[in-house]
């Protein structure tokens, strides 16, 4: 007799990660779930994103370290949502497999879970497949899903608020990020993944908390002093900040406001890359860009930690100028 587990398959083991994944996120379980909108918006705007986190799970799973993996997927979604402008209201995770390690996949969701706590942020719901055949053993693959609510009024749009004399205010990011893995794989031998584990595996930053403060006490009544803002991700400055930029408008960026950290010149250097190449693939140690009213720029750096100004907003075409500080 063939049955499912024999096949490859083992519901038991499914049924014993949910078991212990309401440990620490009660509300799953069932078939779907639900919140109610939150009071206190006039014209509540729902707002959903999704991402992965890409080839740093090839490090993870060589090296075995499973806990901050979930930082990664929660920072890659919440982040992209927060520059709208709006509060995430709850998570979703996707969890797909060859054969289910039930002590791995725990440590994957525990540490969603945990980043999602550092977000005032619900894991609602999620799902575990377990799919022989189409994943090696030992690989597993993530996907997130959040959805989050902005007012009308407070929403901030692609393409609107910012002018020419706005202010860049760059956030530092905790190191790479999940962006230029297949890169950094290339780089970096295998043989050395261990020993520069904290480094390569250092888990996202999350901007939520002090960005959805910045935004509450700079974008007062119908003031839009923070214009918009921008996630450096997977295209780094180059391709990321002309996507809320009007076309008419560019950024001029300051190279020297900030300090470039140790890993992103020692890539430079292996690979051999152009600085505007690297600029176009990595964070460069700035994992967001909040573009402010140059009245208000002071107050978002005491609000933002570690913030710096890194830039202006200059007339021309949509786009990103690189030029030395002071010039």
């Amino acid at each position: 007799m063939i049955n499912y587990k024999k096949a490859g398959v083992d519901i038991d083991a499914g049924n014993e990660l949910v078991r212990r994944i309401k440990r620490f996120a009660p509300l799953i379980g069932g078939f779907s779930d639900g919140l109610p909108l939150p009071k206190g918006y006039r014209e509540p705007i729902l707002v959903g994103c999704t991402d992965g986190v890409g080839t740093k799970l090839v490090l993870a799973q060589l090296l075995g370290i499973h806990h901050t993996i979930g930082y990664d997927l929660v920072g890659m979604n919440v982040n992209d949502l927060i520059c709208t402008g709006a509060k995430p209201l709850f998570f979703l995770d996707y969890f797909a497999c060859g054969k289910l390690n039930v002590d791995e996949a725990e440590k994957v969701v525990k540490g969603i879970s945990n980043a999602l706590r550092d977000c005032d942020c619900p894991l609602l719901g999620g799902e575990t497949a377990e799919m022989p055949g189409f994943y090696k053993p030992g690989e597993y693959d993530l996907a997130g899903f959040a959805v989050g609510v902005v007012d009308r009024r407070k929403k901030l749009n692609p393409g609107k608020n910012i002018r020419a004399g706005d202010i860049l205010v760059g956030i530092p990011s905790s190191g790479l990020h999940s962006n230029g893995y297949s890169l950094v794989r290339k780089v970096f031998p295998k043989n050395e993944w261990r020993k520069k584990a904290k480094t390569l595996l250092a888990p996202t930053r999350l901007y939520v908390r002090e960005v959805l403060n910045c935004l509450k006490k700079l974008n007062k009544g119908n003031k839009m002093e923070v214009r918009g803002l921008v996630h450096v991700t997977g295209g780094g400055f180059t391709d990321n900040i002309p996507r809320i930029f009007p076309k008419n408008l560019r950024a001029r960026i300051y190279i020297g406001t900030w300090k470039i950290p140790p890993v992103f010149w020692e890539i430079q250097k292996r690979a051999k890359m152009p600085w505007d190449e690297m600029f176009r693939t990595l964070n460069m140690g700035v994992g967001m860009i909040a573009v402010l009213s140059p009245r208000s720029a002071g107050k978002a750096l005491h609000l933002l930690k570690g913030s710096r100004i890194i830039g202006e907003v200059e007339k021309g075409p949509r786009g990103v100028r690189f030029v030395s500080h002071g010039r």
